[in-house]
């Protein structure tokens, strides 16, 4: 059993997003470690990338930050290397596939197992166009997870069906960030994957309070929080580390009275 299967074995995931680099890499290094001891069970990074056609401002933003600050997606290699030995739980990596067509699909994989990098989620690339990177990624050992959502529609079942790791279900359409409310749209297609496949679902895009966490933890066995958390790291800067973990583990309790 690898570290993504052992994080949904038992238990619901809180899955916690930021964007590498920003403010800067030392506190996203900070960061990584405390959200680890507040209780994630996976922790997803995104690489700062010039053009986030799915983010909303709140990340979109942070991508400038980090981009200015002078990440690269190397120097986030070197941070996951650094810190792997002490964070026993799923690194995920969320890029879009621009940089990895960039760096070389077969290279970048390699780098990613070589790191310690569980898994990759990349929001632009088809599923039906994912061989050229599946192939990389499983002779690397690198789970591409895939995506669904409310447009999925009868593409559902297809992508359920071929799907490993889990599957991150978006919420409700648009763009990231957070929402007042979240609607029944991840609850209808996590349903219909039930009916095919013991696959793990989780939640993503919006999930912004406890209440919300919860409320997903419910009928998801994961919830993904990302603009929430990008927020806090907005407003504290590089003072940003115990307010994000005072959130997270907010959040972790919220979760984990649905277990």
């Amino acid at each position: 059993m690898n570290r993504i299967s052992k994080a949904f074995s038992s238990k619901k995931a809180f899955i916690p997003f930021i964007t590498g680099g920003d403010p800067d890499l030392e506190t996203t290094k900070k960061l990584l470690y405390a959200l680890y001891e507040a209780g994630a069970d996976l922790i997803e990074i995104g690489i700062p990338f010039s053009d986030p056609i799915a983010e909303g401002p709140v990340i979109e933003a942070a991508d400038e930050r980090a981009l200015k600050a002078g990440c690269t997606t190397d120097k986030l290699f070197d941070l996951v290397s650094q810190v792997r030995a002490d964070i026993q739980i799923p690194i995920l990596l969320m890029t879009y596939y621009n940089p990895i067509f960039a760096y070389g699909a077969e290279k970048f994989t390699l780098r990613c197992a070589k790191s310690g990098v569980d898994g990759l989620i990349v929001p632009d690339l088809p599923f039906e166009e994912r061989e050229e990177l599946q192939a990389p990624c499983a002779a690397c050992g690198i789970e591409l997870i895939s995506m669904i959502a409310p447009t999925s529609d009868e593409r559902i079942t297809y992508i359920a069906e071929r799907s490993s790791g889990f599957l991150y279900c978006v919420s409700s359409l648009g763009v990231t960030g957070t929402r007042n409310e979240l609607g029944g749209s991840a609850r209808n297609m996590i349903q219909r994957v039930r009916k095919i496949s013991d696959i793990p679902c989780a939640v993503g895009f919006g999930v912004s309070t406890p209440e919300q966490a919860g409320e997903i933890a419910g009928f998801a066995d994961g919830v993904i929080v990302g603009s929430a958390i990008v927020r806090i790291i907005a407003e504290h800067g590089r003072a940003c580390v115990k307010p994000v973990s005072d959130f997270a583990k907010e959040m972790k309790r919220s979760i984990k009275t649905h277990e």
